[in-house]
């Protein structure tokens, strides 16, 4: 029934058996498909392990901001070796993020760039991470062709007939507007769990502003717990709570969300 865009059941600090009571648990639930997001590279081929061995599972292979102070030229071919792996279906998830900067921000910018320029040799749909960078990932994105006719011709149209880029903008934060900038250029927008809280009027605004076709959910396990799970460790059978606010905005059902996000995953995804 539902489609998680993104989590992370690579998550570092699961044992291996919590991995496996985790995947269990979601081959047990209403969940017909998850995302296994990568973060750095061990993560990365950790996901694309789980793809792999369940039929259930993607994974998305890349390094985030956070960790792009390990990143160098074996790193890079490693991630490019992992999408061959037909599991594997996304480049992420990547960006910038200036609220912890974990890693220097030259070298956010620099290893941004080329996972970026990696996506687009590979034409592959990519991930995105933004924090408190929300402008400079946009002119990033744009400057380094995510968003070029080139890039659109490789993709499917969305189902009104326009132009898809694959650039999606998880667990978006950003404003309305900026959401709206986005649809424009070609990106799909990811919601995750705080659209359920209860002072978040800026999200509940960018689903109200962004049609349903544009519009993917997850958890971004296991962070980021929807109310009323929240303050508790997240994970990705927690999709139907926020999938469940997506429907209370739009006056739609939870099946009509559960259907019509799935059915954009898959599209967004190439599945």
């Amino acid at each position: 029934m539902f489609f998680d865009s993104h989590a992370h059941i690579n998550n570092a600090d699961y044992t291996e058996q919590d991995r496996m009571e985790l995947l269990e648990a979601i081959e047990r639930s209403s969940l017909d498909y998850v995302m296994d997001i990568g973060f750095d590279i061990p993560s990365s081929i950790m996901a694309a392990k789980h793809a792999a061995e369940n039929d259930f599972v993607f994974a998305a292979v890349g390094c985030h901001p956070h960790d792009t102070k390990l990143m160098d030229e074996e790193g890079l071919d490693t991630i490019r070796q992992l999408t061959k792996q037909p599991g594997v279906k996304a480049i992420g998830e990547i960006g910038l993020d200036f609220h912890y900067d974990l890693s220097d921000r030259d070298i956010q910018r620099e290893w941004f760039r080329r996972q970026i320029r990696l996506a687009n040799e590979l034409k592959m749909p990519i991930a995105i991470h933004s924090r408190e960078a929300d402008q400079e990932t946009m002119d990033i994105l744009v400057e380094e062709g995510a968003f070029s006719d080139e890039r659109k011709s490789w993709f499917p149209a969305q189902p009104g007939g326009e132009p898809d880029a694959r650039v999606l903008i998880h667990c978006f934060s950003g404003s309305a507007e900026m959401a709206k900038q986005y649809i424009k250029m070609g990106a799909t927008i990811s919601i995750c769990g705080p659209v359920t809280y209860k002072n978040n009027k800026k999200t509940v605004a960018v689903v109200e502003a962004v049609p349903i076709d544009y519009i993917l959910v997850e958890t971004d396990s296991p962070y980021l717990a929807p109310v009323p799970m929240r303050g508790k460790p997240n994970v990705p059978m927690n999709v139907e709570y926020t999938a469940a606010k997506i429907a209370e905005i739009k006056g739609m059902t939870l099946e009509e969300v559960a259907a019509r996000t799935k059915a954009n995953a898959m599209r967004f995804y190439g599945i």
